[in-house]
């Protein structure tokens, strides 16, 4: 099998995309520039998709990610002290006419807002990574969709040291920072990737009050940044991501890991997967591991075969066949749009007929390949 570049559009002035996730026939794209909104493309023809809207943008706020189940749609409101920001939490918007979504809800959250939702469809709940007001940074909040109108808050969890109000104290080094980025759900469980804390699973069952079952950690100086874990059920494994933020030997090596979480009380690591080049020079400032596909409903789900964004690196498809010996099979990298510095590949979203679709984090908007 292999990758073909099939289709792109460079957005011109808004081409620094981030997670993008298909509906029927249209594809939704975030954006790393504060003021831009949710972009939406028209994919029925995928060697050419076209820009057909524009979710309302907001003054000093990020809207760089989205999560789409069924007809709802959720996109996030964040602000890096940019200034006061319009919005600050998230919001649930209807897909009846893909092209203008209807606003149902916006959840206002305070603080820096939202960094990234997880809503899969398989429980009506949404996992919400935030920073509310008097928090030092990124914690947990889950809500109840039952109502996509009125999101109700269920619970938080957080790590302890966080929250500054409530009179914590990190315990942590100084310069290590210990949050979330966001979780993933199977079942009962909840996998967090917590940055310079590693990789966290929580007990979900009651979800009023999650709990800890386990954690790992080889960071900083084996790793550090955790991004993504990503659950694979049926083979009782855990792939992982350190997001890279520069170049190899500029930080502490990142790699994708396979976990065993067989006993998830004690989850063990049975490989890593690194991708060697001579000259990094090339490829930009980053080179190493970021998103992976998450396997969601309706979309390309396969336990044996990832596919995981590696920044300068294009995109790697990686056979995990065997967890001890991770093995690429296949890789992409696109040429930037003229004019525009080496592509720095940010997600990926693969759909049930081998599309593959792209962002770029350097400005050359997204890109569609064909896996076959």
């Amino acid at each position: 099998m292999a990758l073909t570049l099939i289709g792109k559009n460079h957005l011109p002035g808004a081409g620094k995309t981030m997670q993008l996730m298909t509906y029927k026939n249209y594809l939704y794209v975030g954006n790393m520039v504060p003021g831009i909104g949710i972009q939406i493309l028209d994919v029925s023809n995928p060697k050419d998709p076209r820009l057909v809207g524009q979710l309302p943008a907001y003054k000093n706020t990020l809207c760089s990610k989205v999560q789409i189940v069924d007809d709802l749609l959720i996109v996030n409101f964040e602000c890096r002290n940019w200034g006061e920001p319009e919005r600050v939490g998230f919001a649930v918007y209807h897909l009846k006419d893909p092209k203008k979504p209807t606003e149902l809800a916006y959840y206002h959250i305070g603080g820096q807002g939202v960094h990234r939702t997880w809503y899969s469809g398989k429980e009506s709940y949404v996992f919400v990574t935030a920073v509310p007001e008097g928090f030092q940074d990124r914690m947990l909040m889950i809500f109840d969709l039952n109502d996509p109108s009125k999101p109700k808050q269920v619970s938080r969890w957080w790590l302890s040291g966080q929250w500054l109000a409530g009179g914590e104290m990190p315990s942590w080094s100084e310069g290590q920072k210990y949050k979330l980025h966001h979780a993933v759900v199977e079942g009962n469980r909840a996998y967090l990737g917590m940055w310079d804390a590693g990789m966290y699973i929580l007990d979900i069952s009651n979800i009023t009050n999650p709990s800890v079952v386990s954690s790992i950690n080889w960071g900083p100086e084996l790793g550090g940044h955790t991004h993504t874990g990503l659950p694979l059920p049926d083979r009782n494994l855990l792939v992982v991501t350190d997001e890279s933020k520069g170049l190899p030997g500029e930080e502490p090596p990142k790699f994708m890991r396979i976990l065993d979480i067989s006993d998830d009380k004690n989850p063990k690591e049975l490989s890593k997967y690194y991708v060697v080049d001579e000259d990094y020079s090339q490829y930009g400032p980053r080179f190493g591991p970021h998103n992976l596909h998450e396997n969601r409903l309706d979309s390309f789900i396969n336990d044996k075969i990832v596919f995981v964004t590696w920044f300068g690196g294009g995109l790697r498809i990686v056979d995990i066949s065997d967890p001890y010996k991770p093995k690429e099979i296949d890789k992409f990298i696109p040429a930037p749009a003229d004019g525009m510095p080496p592509t720095q590949m940010n997600d990926v979203y693969v759909t049930t007929d081998g599309l593959v679709y792209l962002t770029d984090r350097a400005g050359s908007g997204i890109y569609v390949a064909e896996w076959e």
